[in-house]
């Protein structure tokens, strides 16, 4: 009967490390069952579960690898393991699996602790960790830092309500965003991104930006502000707003369009997204107007929004067509998912605004960006410590993978 030995390596990294060990073992036809390996400030951990045909011969390989190591200044260590144990361990496979993604400017031994214990507590093990970031220096400043780990946990939590609960309390009372999905199939297959535009992709609300040139500001921010947090419907709130735009001449939008702030990290989310093959979407209660021009400054594949009726060059009060509410952004994001030939776990949806719950609810990763509380509350995955680039961490895209140039804004004519 073979014996089965775990070989853990770990010292200061060189080349050739996993060449050399592992062509000792080829020497007695050995079996690798499992391996894994980590760098860290040049020093490595490399674990080796492997099954050695012939017992007789282990403790000619443990001759043979103390000594290599002993000349590469590596410490080995070789553990048999238990028959039963290894079967167990085997049988384990088919558990859940949850990934668990830290985000924030930086992150210290306290957040991690602390999510460490909430995901101790509900029975679950951490089997990996994945550094999402760039190296930090401590002697150059950077002027956008972001740091991001990704954990791999296994098993069933016993309180998967609770769990979400502590995990939202830490976020903010550390300032650390926490995002917890499970990690499945569909995980790796995302195809299509839906995002929210005002607020989200914008750094305004447009309505609001419009009722400032009316001279009715203070009003229109009023019934936004409760819209946003579900205290109105959607609908009433924005034919109300919509109404107190009579007379802003068409040509006053183009320069609006022009002048609104995009968010921080949403042309480096467009671009990688897009360079990954992604589709991109927006999903708007705003309006047609800017929509188009974000579509075309982004390289955006959709783009539905509402749309303002304008007659003789200015602007009537009313809207053409149906108004984009929640639901509506709901239907819309299962219409694109079929139009695309992919179904709605396949589909990320990011948005701030209550009126954003249905897509977020029910597309396989949804996301609350500096999302209002009541938005925060529903949502299980949250951005709010850095920009909207965040989301490539959230989707496990290492800053290796991330296009880091710059989209300038383009001229744009609104007609």
């Amino acid at each position: 009967m073979s014996d089965v030995v775990l070989i853990n390596i770990t010292g200061r990294d060189r080349k050739g490390v996993d060449a050399k060990f592992t062509g000792i073992l080829a020497e007695y036809d050995v079996n690798i069952l499992d391996i894994g390996q980590s760098v860290i400030h040049e020093h490595i951990s490399l674990g080796i579960l492997a099954e050695i045909p012939n017992p007789k011969d282990f403790s000619s390989i443990f001759k043979d690898m103390l000594f290599e190591g002993h000349k590469m200044g590596l410490r080995i260590d070789i553990k048999p393991i238990d028959p039963e144990n290894y079967e167990e361990w085997v049988h384990a496979q088919g558990k859940e699996r949850r990934i668990i993604t830290l985000l924030g400017r930086r992150l210290t031994a306290q957040q991690i602790s602390t999510v460490a214990s909430v995901i101790a507590d509900n029975n679950l093990n951490i089997d990996s960790i994945t550094r999402l970031t760039g190296r930090i220096s401590l002697k150059t400043s950077q002027n956008n830092p972001r740091a991001s780990v990704k954990l791999s946990v296994s098993g069933k939590p016993l309180n998967l309500i609770d769990m979400r609960k502590r995990f939202m309390e830490i976020s903010q009372n550390t300032g650390i965003d926490i995002s917890f999905h499970a990690d499945n199939i569909y995980r790796k297959h995302r195809k299509l991104v839906v995002f929210d535009m005002d607020s989200t992709l914008i750094q305004a609300e447009v309505i609001v930006e419009l009722a400032k040139l009316a001279g009715v500001g203070e009003q229109v921010d009023k019934i936004t502000e409760a819209a946003m947090r579900g205290e109105m419907d959607f609908k009433e709130s924005f034919r109300q707003r919509v109404a107190l735009l009579k007379g802003i001449r068409e040509e006053q939008l183009a320069k609006v369009s022009r002048d609104l702030p995009l968010t921080d990290g949403a042309d480096l989310v467009a671009k990688t997204l897009k360079a990954l093959g992604y589709k991109l979407g927006i999903l708007s209660g705003g309006f047609t107007f800017v929509g188009e021009y974000l579509k075309d400054l982004l390289g955006f594949d959709y783009m539905y929004a509402n749309d303002l009726d304008i007659k003789n060059g200015v602007v009537t009060g009313k809207v053409k067509g149906d108004i984009v509410d929640g639901e509506k952004k709901a239907v819309l994001l299962r219409q694109l998912a079929q139009k695309e030939g992919i179904v709605l776990e396949q589909t990320i949806a990011v948005g701030d605004g209550a009126n954003d719950l249905p897509m977020i609810s029910i597309a396989g990763l949804g996301v609350a960006f500096n999302a209002k509380p009541v938005v925060r509350k529903e949502a299980s995955n949250a951005i709010s410590s850095v920009g909207l680039d965040g989301l490539l961490y959230l989707l496990g895209i290492h800053d290796r993978e991330i296009k880091q140039e710059v989209k300038q804004p383009a001229e744009y004519s609104y007609g």
